[in-house]
């Protein structure tokens, strides 16, 4: 029972952030973009589910924005690991974090090799889509989620 509970829970993250993203296109991809979904990068909090599922929903997100095989494999594996470590986070605060950080320096560098913008200013425009994302909506989402967590994640 617990092993489809966990199996379910990472197939609706994965479903959820593969149609936030396609759904946002227009600023889910590109040079400068605020993937919505990486709101959901907080769901490690509650369920270690969320780590294959944003997983697999960043591969499928990835092979709809056609970046090509760069960002299908390294953008997808960034947000692996930032939900790894979203997930050992010790403090609340700090669970939308990791993918701030690893995002804006991973995605940054397929930008600048995709785009050839400037690697730091790719990096910027990383890093503040993806401050917007986890923890202008991420942060509220997860204290919102916290008041129901047992009836949803329980």
């Amino acid at each position: 029972m617990k092993k489809n509970k966990y199996l379910v829970q990472a197939a609706l993250i994965a479903a959820i952030y593969a149609t936030i993203t396609i759904i946002l296109a227009p600023i889910s991809y590109g040079e400068i973009q605020v993937r919505v979904s990486e709101a959901l990068t907080v769901l490690p909090y509650f369920t270690p589910a969320a780590i294959p599922g944003l997983f697999v929903g960043c591969i499928i997100a990835n092979i709809y924005g056609g970046q090509g095989m760069i960002d299908i494999v390294f953008g997808s594996l960034a947000t692996l690991l930032a939900a790894i470590l979203s997930y050992k986070a010790n403090k609340k605060i700090l669970v939308p974090l990791p993918p701030v950080i690893i995002n804006g320096i991973i995605i940054g560098f397929i930008l600048n090799y995709l785009y050839s913008i400037p690697l730091f200013m790719a990096m910027l425009w990383v890093s503040i889509g993806q401050l917007i994302a986890c923890y202008g909506i991420g942060y509220p989402l997860m204290k919102t989620l916290e008041k129901y967590k047992e009836n949803i994640f329980g």
